[in-house]
């Protein structure tokens, strides 16, 4: 609801919307009406439960997903192919420097689009599973903190559901985007094409109904994400509420700029992280999250692969994990992590870097 205003100036009142702050505050005149200030600075007031707050959360979020999986797409390539145990390329697998020869050999036998292959269709899951993810796990945060008074508990639930909800909208692009990082096209043909790996998924008769065939290990992804999201949240706010405590003095902003930010009318009050800080946070909690999820990570990639070997068969989890437990024993589950680490570091710490940092850039809480 608009506040009526008396203005000298004007000589009648001046409606100011409820959703917005001035940053001088209003004196009484002598006739005790309220008095505006010489030059006031509104500024408006972005509520967390707005749909303009929910929109701006999803953007940015989309954003700073594809801006970290375009940095790693050639690991993310390398990483796939070793976790299915592709033909061409399981002898780099487990060797000195194996991540650099089996790119080196994609980019001499395919060029440089060798090493983005199923990038585009990356990009198009990645965008809405970003979205979703950071959007909703601002939404679930605020709302379970209003029944959870353990923060670190909230934090981890909100992370673990905000991950399920993206997950499982984004799983079919996922599956389509890995069928075509594992297919390696021999004898000068061409790269398949996304309708081409479509039409393949959905003709395999694995299931009864083709659609069924884009969920394949479905399942496992979602046991396989509570830790991963609920990990990577918890990790990262835990991280940066330190910089913005008990290592204020090294990792935050000086109290300067903090200042000069507010005196300009932002609304967002969070003491802004150098951005070292901010990077080595989001790489430390990828690391994390990535080893604890990790195992449920390869099963998933194996299952989603199995169609490419089989069309008719349907692979279980379970066949799987006994395949891997006999042929590899414990270390055969955490295949490709070294090489997970070196691309899930960077890529957790770009994401979080580039969400933070969008987030101060439209003064959002």
């Amino acid at each position: 609801m608009a506040m009526p205003i008396a203005d000298k100036r004007l000589g009648s009142a001046v409606d100011v919307p409820h959703n917005y702050a001035s940053n001088s505050a209003y004196t009484h005149s002598d006739g005790g009406a309220l008095e505006l200030p010489a030059s006031p600075v509104l500024v408006p007031q972005t509520s967390s439960k707005s749909s303009q707050y929910v929109v701006k959360t999803m953007i940015i979020g989309g954003i700073a997903g594809c801006t970290a999986k375009t940095m790693v797409a050639p690991l993310d390539r390398v990483k796939i192919l070793f976790q299915t145990h592709n033909a061409h390329f399981a002898k780099y697998a487990g060797t000195h420097f194996g991540l650099f020869k089996a790119g080196t050999a994609i980019y001499r036998e395919y060029g440089i689009r060798g090493l983005f292959q199923g990038h585009s269709m990356q990009l198009a899951r990645i965008f809405p599973y970003a979205a979703i993810k950071f959007m909703s796990y601002e939404q679930l945060k605020r709302a379970l903190g209003r029944r959870i008074s353990d923060q670190n508990l909230r934090n981890f639930l909100a992370g673990s559901l905000c991950g399920v909800i993206s997950v499982s909208v984004s799983y079919p692009l996922d599956m389509i985007r890995v069928r075509m990082a594992y297919i390696t096209p021999t004898g000068g043909a061409r790269a398949q094409r996304v309708r081409d790996v479509v039409k393949m998924i959905y003709q395999e008769t694995a299931h009864r109904f083709g659609v069924l065939n884009f969920f394949r290990g479905f399942p496992l992804t979602l046991m396989g994400i509570v830790p991963y999201g609920g990990v990577s949240f918890l990790t990262h706010e835990y991280l940066t509420s330190l910089g913005r405590g008990r290592f204020a003095a090294i990792a935050a902003d000086p109290v300067g700029k903090q200042q000069v930010s507010n005196r300009r009318g932002r609304r967002r009050k969070v003491p802004e992280l150098k951005a070292w800080a901010e990077l080595a946070a989001g790489g430390i909690s990828g690391a994390v999250a990535q080893t604890a999820s990790y195992p449920f990570e390869l099963i998933r990639r194996r299952m989603q692969i199995a169609g490419a070997h089989s069309p008719s068969t349907r692979a279980s989890a379970v066949q799987i994990v006994q395949d891997v437990w006999r042929t590899a024993g414990v270390r055969g589950f955490f295949v490709g992590l070294t090489i997970g680490y070196v691309k899930v570091v960077p890529m957790f710490a770009v994401s979080f870097y580039t969400y933070e940092k969008l987030k101060a850039l439209f003064d959002l809480e």
